[in-house]
């Protein structure tokens, strides 16, 4: 079922857009929560730290392939709300092959450079060997995280976000059963989690592929003698380029953050891979929401429904900030039963590093909330560059004094954790300042402007 947000009650369409993107993304986590939680009770805590840096890098590295997809479902959601079927079918082929061009690639370096990996991530000799066996066979699997965020991209832009779900649904139960087969049952070691991981992502990618190719309208349209047009490829660079780059920035801000945790050993290394995933499950519904917000805003922006698109920004900024709070407290309460999902008891001191980091980052989860609503909002209205810029500022300031605090003894690790709310709350003033502030001219009124 599609929904067409250019029409009907502002707040209710997007939720109810936005509820089978944010289930989607949990089960998605499901992946590496699978990964982190099988590892960590069976192989020990160094094959956790392997798998935990693993995971920052191949978020990097699929942070590309989701930035250029991001980009390119923003344009097909202004084509949608423009009724433009012929330029929606055109901009869909060309986005393909480029997107497909890229990955090829982005392959190809991945394993060319996976030998000086170790000193670029400050990764410790004793957990290498088992991180770079994880990561040969992970790569593998980038070309199927290509598949499954580009059809995901498309149906989303056209209103649909149920169908990703069910294909995810499907591969992450597959990748949990086969992360116990592999690891336990036949005794595979980590490469045993990454394969598991792999065979799941090409359910899931190949699968959204040929349903999107068999039911799509804009994959059915004839285009005779099509070929690579130069103005859509402008277009399209437009969009996909500059979102690339803010999630590739946002991404190696993380991974260089990491190379300095790598720093201080094995045991904080454990205990930041645990807590990283429990805080990416925490705010990942609000990335979601951010990211179905992004759609609506697009779909509305190529419909001119200016009013629409202040309506929704209004409303998603009080339930970004209302959902945001509430898992803070949840995460700040309970964040010893987290880290005890992923690491045993006897483990005191990895338990403790975590629940540290915890408590201080998931207090500001409402602050990386309200910043996932303005990258959604500026990319959607053409403006991707100012994405880029907050990007730019919150990475930059996390990454910046996680060296300069985390290097002063009185403060050590403790300088990581609070450099990465700072960096979200500066992003938060500049992003909507510039909105307030420019406001009008982002979206000036017109005939179309009724709130729906």
């Amino acid at each position: 079922m599609t929904i067409d947000m250019t029409k009907g009650p502002v707040i209710p369409s997007m939720l109810r857009f936005a509820a089978p993107m944010v289930a989607g993304n949990l089960l998605q986590q499901c992946y590496n929560i699978a990964d982190t939680l099988i590892v960590g009770k069976f192989l020990g805590p160094n094959a956790l730290a392997a798998v935990g840096s693993s995971f920052t890098l191949m978020t990097f590295l699929t942070s590309i392939l989701l930035g250029l997809c991001m980009g390119s479902g923003t344009l097909f959601s202004i084509r949608f709300g423009q009724r433009d079927p012929q330029a929606l079918a055109e901009s869909v082929r060309t986005s393909f092959l480029m997107i497909a061009s890229f990955t090829v690639v982005l392959n190809g370096v991945a394993f060319l450079f996976l030998r000086g990996l170790q000193g670029f991530m400050q990764v410790p000799s004793v957990v290498w060997p088992m991180m770079r066996e994880y990561l040969a066979v992970i790569f593998c699997g980038i070309a199927a995280t290509f598949f499954y965020n580009f059809f995901a991209s498309l149906l989303r832009s056209v209103g649909n976000s149920g169908t990703p779900l069910i294909f995810l649904a499907v591969s992450a139960v597959l990748n949990i059963v086969l992360d116990l087969w592999f690891v336990v049952g036949m005794d595979l070691g980590v490469a045993g989690a990454a394969w598991a991981t792999v065979i799941a992502q090409y359910v899931s990618g190949v699968g959204i592929a040929l349903y999107s190719v068999l039911c799509l309208p804009c994959l059915k349209t004839k285009l005779p003698g099509f070929r690579l047009r130069w103005d859509r490829m402008k277009e399209l660079a437009s969009f996909s380029l500059l979102t690339c780059v803010q999630q590739s920035v946002m991404n190696l801000g993380i991974l260089l953050v990491q190379g300095i945790v790598n720093g201080f050993g094995p045991a904080v290394m454990a205990a930041f891979a645990a807590a990283v995933k429990i805080d990416a499950f925490a705010y990942m519904p609000v990335q979601d929401f951010g990211n179905a917000f992004s759609t609506y805003i697009a779909q509305n922006y190529g419909a001119s429904e200016k009013g629409r698109i202040r309506t929704g920004f209004r409303g998603a900024l009080i339930a970004t900030l209302a959902f945001g709070g509430a898992v803070s407290l949840g995460v700040c309460l309970f964040a010893k039963s987290l880290m005890l999902i992923f690491v045993e008891p006897t483990e005191a001191t990895i338990i403790a590093a975590g629940v540290q980091y915890l408590r201080i980052e998931g207090a500001f989860y409402w602050g990386i909330g309200c910043l996932f609503l303005l990258y959604g909002l500026y990319r959607a209205l053409g403006r991707p560059g100012m994405s880029v810029v907050l990007t730019v500022i919150s990475l930059g300031l996390r990454v910046l004094l996680s060296y300069f605090l985390s290097g002063i003894p009185a403060v050590g690790v403790l300088g990581i954790w609070w450099s990465v709310p700072t960096g979200w709350l500066l992003a938060d003033g500049v992003g909507l300042g510039w909105y307030l502030f420019r406001r009008k001219k982002l979206l000036p009124a017109g005939p179309n402007d009724g709130a729906g």
